[in-house]
């Protein structure tokens, strides 16, 4: 395939007025093929992985079978201690060896997550598996791990063959600490130039693996909308894909607002159907993620936080993942990375909560902040302006 250099969209900046209007509509969705709060008696709930009656669970897809909590488990976190360098997730480890205040954090997280009734966990690189390898040591089956090496990855060219990603998913395997991985999330590259020669060598290599025994199921995440929805168009064997979604997060096609979006066709796919539609027509699963602007959404973005948090942030944390859980129904979960047992606490209330909607003073607070926060994204997000209208 040749790849032609991607166009921008032509943005018409929306008015509070019309994000508090997607908002509004987000709420009032309803996602299908879930075992929502409303019908949990008339499903079959015994095989649903850390059931928790609280908690919503959507199917990822049409081949996979898995019902997945809601609100899941991001594999970065911003290490509450601010004492090493690393940022969202921490720096590499001597002789791959997990500190033990590391590992105390991590697994307290999870536990937390699981009786909460989280069962999907998401890890992009070698760190993050060692560090949930830690976590999940002698309870690997209470997770349904995501795992890929964003080092290893066929982002960089080098990687794109079936040797190389042979080996980015035994690193993955041995640094987890297990043998096997119920889904291989490969991280395409962010500007969606991996050609279709790279993704059928993805397809080879999963293959392989599944034949194995070592992975079970297959996605593929990217930053790239017009590549995403080639690669679910075109490649029936993609079970899941990995996106971002933010409260601003709006279907193409919807109902015309006041304002419009006009964008010029990237080469791939139709002009003019939702990404959400095609994931709907080809029933492949959707896992949401950067739901807070990579952390940028919150005053004290940066800041260490070892407790609770403040109220204003727990609360738009929650309302968010909230507006994107109603986005509509291609949404299966959404992924936000949590530092500590408390932010767990939090994030799952969205799930918890969400049949008794938001009040009017939540919505318009969470469209002011929203709006606020999304016109001065720093530098390194403003690609998710890419993600509005999608």
């Amino acid at each position: 395939m040749n790849n032609n250099k991607f166009s921008r969209r032509t943005f018409i900046r929306n008015t509070s007025l019309t994000a508090a209007g997607a908002i509004g509509a987000a709420l009032a969705a309803k996602t299908h093929a879930s075992v929502g709060h409303s019908d949990k008696k008339k499903r079959d709930t015994s095989k649903i992985l850390n059931y928790n009656l609280k908690m919503g669970y959507r199917r990822l897809g049409k081949t996979t079978n898995l019902m997945i909590s809601e609100v899941s488990l991001g594999g970065h976190w911003r290490a509450p201690w601010r004492d090493r360098s690393g940022g969202w997730w921490w720096g590499k480890f001597a002789k791959e060896k997990v500190p033990d205040d590391v590992a105390k954090n991590r697994t307290e997280v999870v536990s937390r997550a699981i009786d909460c009734g989280v069962n999907y966990l998401d890890i992009t690189g070698a760190e993050e598996c060692l560090c949930y390898g830690a976590a999940l040591k002698g309870r690997r089956e209470k997770m349904i791990v995501g795992a890929d090496d964003s080092k290893l990855c066929p982002r960089r060219d080098e990687n794109c063959n079936v040797k190389a990603q042979l080996y980015n998913v035994e690193e993955c395997l041995r640094h987890l600490g297990t043998d096997y991985l119920d889904i291989w999330r490969v991280q395409a590259k962010m500007d969606g130039s991996n050609t279709d020669a790279d993704v059928e060598v993805m397809l080879e290599v999963f293959q392989k693996l599944h034949k194995a025994g070592k992975v079970l199921h297959f996605g593929i995440s990217s930053h790239s909308r017009p590549w995403a929805q080639h690669v679910i168009e075109k490649y029936p064997e993609v079970e899941m894909f990995i996106f971002p979604c933010t409260a601003k997060t709006k279907e193409k096609n919807k109902p015309p607002m006041r304002d419009n979006i006009e964008e010029v066709n990237a080469g791939y796919g139709p002009e003019s159907k939702s990404v959400f539609q095609s994931l709907r027509d080809h029933d492949v699963g959707l896992i949401t993620i950067k739901p807070f602007f990579g952390g940028s959404l919150f005053k004290n973005h940066g800041e260490p936080k070892l407790g609770v948090g403040s109220k204003a942030d727990n609360d738009l944390a929650r309302l968010t993942l909230q507006c994107i859980l109603n986005l509509n129904d291609a949404v299966t979960s959404v992924i936000p990375g949590l530092s500590t047992i408390y932010e767990v606490d939090n994030a799952v209330r969205a799930s918890y909560t969400r049949p008794l909607a938001m009040t009017t003073a939540d919505r318009d607070w969470l469209v002011h902040i929203t709006e606020k926060r999304w016109s001065k994204l720093p530098q390194e997000y403003i690609w998710l302006h890419d993600w509005e209208i999608v």
